[in-house]
Formats: structure tokens, sequence, C-alpha cells
């Protein structure tokens, strides 16, 4: 230990507290610095008070390692990234749809959703058992269209047939959605025998699964659904959707005895969800439930969808057996959104570009989530989904040199 004193001070002063004795401070005094080995100070408070400039004297000096040339560094270190390598205990519930001649149907493929073991697109982990599917929405009567999509669609809009066809053949669809919307008690209120003789076009029109959605009434879509699984057994159709205000019992039946699986649509609320598939797995098996936690578009709260369902697939793999299933997003609902389809000032404009941007934005923020299947409706915004997934998946690297100078781009 080291004491100093200082010319311009009293030497008791100096020791002030310390209880030096008289022959040490006059040592001080004549030497102005003692330093004692092996010493040992007994204290309750110590207040060290070094003056301008001390630290730098008493602080030992770093010496920068001979790698480096001994001087400032140059240059960063190459350290590599490895990215942390998790292991879940539960995996996604895979699920079939469409049913081949071989089994049972007509279609000439089927399509597996679901499998996952690892969140959507760590493909560092594991790579994705498969691809995320795209339906593209056919409707059984004319309704308005944003003129972003009608000008795609106006030669067919009114044949859903011919309708299916041309999402399939021009536009990739994987799977068609027939929106019946014609059974509407408050529209045109046709039959359930009505229903399938529309089916039954689009089946004899395309060979790719079906979506079976109905117009939204609990009471009138239980009794279509029943006709349509019973006329056409072994196709495998996803049946959208059951709700808790329908007939869950009945309806769960027949979706089980003729092959289908069941789209179990819930608000934004993961308790519903877990709830309604709680009371299906009554009659179906965890193969025949595909969840639709409802999709709030770009604008109208996307950040809480994409929360609901980034939750819904960490729950289902971490354990949650009752969310561990495949999601599906109504993607199309983005053009219920004004901004979407509105005439707008200038730097908004044109409109038929906007609307699909509304589209597959809200659509890649959710494929970031998890989701599986998606119910889209603009050829642009399909093939911009696809594109993005195929990137994703193919496991090819981005070129960071592309992108290094961002900043300084000009539009």
């Amino acid at each position: 230990m080291i004491f100093t004193t200082h010319h311009d001070t009293d030497k008791k002063k100096d020791a002030e507290g310390l209880q030096l004795s008289d022959d040490l401070l006059a040592a001080l005094a004549k030497f102005q610095t003692i330093e004692l080995e092996d010493f040992q100070m007994d204290v309750k408070e110590l207040e060290i008070i070094f003056e301008a400039g001390a630290a730098g004297q008493i602080m030992p000096k770093l010496k920068l390692p001979a790698a480096l040339g001994g001087g400032k560094p140059t240059s960063l270190l190459q350290i590599p990234f490895l990215p942390p390598i998790e292991t879940y205990p539960n995996k996604i519930t895979e699920v079939k749809l469409g049913g081949t001649r071989s089994e049972g149907g007509t279609r000439g493929r089927s399509l597996t959703i679901g499998g996952e073991v690892s969140p959507a697109f760590y493909t560092f982990e594991r790579p994705m058992p498969h691809k995320p599917v795209i339906t593209l929405d056919v409707f059984d009567m004319e309704v308005p269209l944003s003129k972003a999509v009608k000008m795609h669609v106006k030669d067919v809009v009114g044949d859903p047939a011919a309708w299916a066809k041309l999402a399939v053949d021009k536009f990739g669809a994987d799977m068609v959605t027939v929106h019946l919307i014609s059974i509407d008690p408050l529209l045109k209120d046709a039959t359930p025998k009505d229903a399938v003789k529309t089916v039954e076009k689009i089946l004899q029109a395309v060979d790719v699964p079906l979506v079976i959605g109905g117009c939204g009434d609990p009471v009138k879509d239980a009794d279509v659904f029943e006709a349509i699984c019973n006329a056409f057994p072994g196709e495998r159709f996803l049946i959208s959707s059951l709700t808790r205000d329908m007939d869950i019992d009945r309806c769960a039946k027949y979706v089980k005895k003729n092959g289908h699986a069941a789209l179990s649509f819930t608000p934004m609320d993961l308790n519903l969800a877990r709830e309604l598939n709680r009371r299906l797995y009554d009659y179906l098996g965890r193969e025949d439930i595909v969840m639709d936690l409802t999709t709030a578009a770009l604008g109208y709260g996307l950040d809480y969808a994409f929360t609901n369902m980034e939750r819904a697939r960490t729950g289902g793999l971490m354990g949650d057996s009752e969310l561990a299933h495949p999601m599906s997003s109504g993607t199309t609902n983005a053009w219920a959104a004004r901004e979407a389809w509105l005439k707008m000032p200038a730097e908004w404009e044109p409109r038929e570009l906007r609307g699909p941007l509304w589209e597959v934005t809200t659509a890649i923020t959710l494929l970031l989530a998890g989701v599986d299947l998606f119910m889209m409706m603009h050829p642009a915004a399909v093939k911009t989904l696809k594109d993005v997934t195929n990137f994703l998946t193919s496991g090819k690297k981005a070129d960071p040199a592309k992108y290094a100078n961002w900043v300084n781009v000009k539009a």
C-alpha cells in the first residue's frame, strides 16, 4: 500500500481518519511517499479520491495484441456466426387435401400441409416439409369486385367452372375455393341441390383439390355442407368453415363419414380456437382439422393477426396439441380495406398496382407467421407470393453486394 502527502496540506490533516503513528506521519512528511508491504487495514468505509490525471498514471497501460499491429485496430475480427439450433417437443399435424382416384376421389393430385417441426422458414434448423398452398377464390354468382381484380376475370364472372379453370390454368392456383354465395337466404337462397350441381361442374372443369365455402349463415351452411359431403365422398374437400355457432356434432359427423377435412374458424382468440378444436376432436381426427384464426389485413390489425398466428404456431411446437394444426389465412380480406381499391391522391396510384400490393403484403407477413394455406384473389399477388416462397425454400443465399449501398439507391 502507498501513502502520499502533499506540500500544501497539513500532515495530520492528510492522515485524518487513518490514525497513523507520529513516526509514520514524520516519515511521510520527509519522504512524501512510503510503500508498505504485507499491509492489512480493517475499515468500515473507505473512500479513494484520484486527482485529475492520476488515473492514467495508476492504471496499467493496455497493449494491443501483435496480430493487430500493436496499434489501433484496422479491421473487425472475423468470427463465424453459428445460428442457435433448437429442438421443439411437438410437431404440427399434417393434413392432406384432395382425394385422388386411388383414394376414392377424382382429383389429379393431393396436397399436404403442416408437418412443421420448427418455426416458419427456420431452414437453418430443419427444412420445411411442405410448401404453403395457394387457393384462388371463385364465386358461384356475380359479386362486386375491385376493378383491379375484375379486369382479370371479367370474362368468367358468373360461370364458376370457367372461373376455376382460369384460376388453375392461367393463374397457377394450387387449389380452388368455391364460395357458394347464392345459398344465402338474404340473396338467392339457392338450395343445397343447386350447390351440389355447382360443385359438380367445377370438379369436372379442374382436377385440383377444392375448398368449399358457404355464405356465413350457420343453419344454411350446415345443410349445404351436408349435401355436398354426402354427394362427393372421398374427394377430401376442405369444408370452410365450421364455427362455434353451428351444430358442431352434426357437421363433424358428416365431414368425417365422407372423408373430408374441416376448417375450424374462430375470431382472433386462441382460447376460442382451443375450445372449438376440442369439440371437433370428439368426431374428427387431428389430421382432419385446419385452423383459421381470422385474418386482419394490412392497416386493419395485421400486426395483431401476425402475433396471434405466431403464438399459435409457437404454442403448437412447444406442446399445445390443441393449436398444433396447419393454419389457413383468408388473405382476400385485404380487399375489404378501402386503401386497396379506393381512388386516392396521385402518389397512391395506380390502383391496379396498389390493390395486389395490399394483398401480397398481407400474405407475406402471415407467411412468416407460419400460415400453410392462403386464400387469395389477384393473380399478381399469387405469383409474387409463390416467387417469395420458392426463393425462401430453395436453399439459395442472397447476394449482399446487391444491397450494400441501399441507402444511396435512387427510386
